[in-house]
């Protein structure tokens, strides 16, 4: 079996005949993930993260980082507790043991910014599309001001403006959920989730949806953690993939994407990290 080093001490490996599993096994598809130059400030700290419904254990004793400014995607199979886990990052659920740190201090919906983008459709179908996109500022409470131009801002930037006093069932499916993804990112979130945003459109949809939601990244400088079944996808959207595990869920691998933006699907580099992905999923 092939070995990878890291800073001089042996670190996880993985080879196509099978995998060398530590507690997290990071896997470096294309260069080092902490080399000199690349560490960032952590914006998310989650420690020993557990969650059961009586007997059931759901959550194992997670635990993880989120750089400021860093996009993750999370895949894993299906029924593992994805969405479990999201509900308890952003405190809609309480966990059964852990913690969530945003800037060193435990996370409180009250306090921080915590924005989650659903897979069904969540827009008002009574407000017009700009009041839809409004509405979470309006919940933390903005000044009115800081509402309207940040309003604007949001509603140019993803296009939004011609169609800002139409109502949700004038308006195409595709545009619904930029609706949702504009209002998490209205707030200025602390931490943005998205729980597979763009798993019910069509294939051309979607590629124009992530394209967007990598523009509206780069440009807002938020903290993602995007949930997906589609390995491609991940591949696409994010720096860092985390790779789940059955229940008892734990975070099995940790896939660095190092790929220049925009990415390309037939690139022989992109070909072969979601091989490795595919490889990790595969050994459930």
């Amino acid at each position: 079996m092939s070995e990878l080093w890291l800073g001089g001490s042996k670190g996880g490996a993985y080879c196509s005949n099978g995998l060398k599993i530590n507690e997290v096994l990071i896997v470096l598809g294309w260069g080092l993930y902490m080399g000199s130059g690349l560490e960032r400030k952590k914006k998310i700290v989650v420690k020993n993260l557990t969650k059961r419904f009586g007997k059931l254990l759901v959550l194992d004793n997670i635990s993880f980082e989120v750089a400021d400014g860093e996009f993750i995607s999370i895949v894993g199979p299906t029924g593992c507790g994805k969405t479990t886990f999201l509900n308890t990052l952003t405190k809609l659920m309480p966990a059964t043991d852990g913690n969530i740190l945003v800037d060193g201090e435990e996370a409180d919906p009250k306090k921080h910014n915590l924005s989650f983008v659903f897979q069904e459709p969540t827009c008002l179908p009574w407000r017009t599309v700009k009041d839809n996109v409004a509405y979470g500022m309006e919940i933390k409470r903005f000044p009115k001001e800081k509402q309207q131009e940040r309003l604007k801002y949001i509603m140019d930037l993803v296009g939004l403006s011609d169609c800002a006093n139409l109502y949700p069932n004038q308006i195409s499916a595709s545009m619904v959920q930029r609706i949702a993804v504009a209002r998490a990112f209205a707030v200025d979130p602390d931490l943005l989730l998205m729980d597979e945003p763009y798993g019910q459109l069509d294939v051309k949809l979607r590629y124009y949806l992530e394209d967007e939601l990598i523009r509206l990244w780069q440009k807002l400088k938020s903290t993602v953690i995007f949930v997906t079944h589609n390995i491609e996808e991940a591949v696409y959207v994010a720096e860092r993939i985390l790779v789940l595990t059955n229940k008892p869920t734990k975070i099995k691998a940790e896939v660095v994407v190092d790929l220049p933006r925009p990415r390309n699907f037939v690139d022989p580099k992109f070909l072969e990290i979601r091989k490795n992905v595919t490889e990790l999923i595969r050994w459930w």
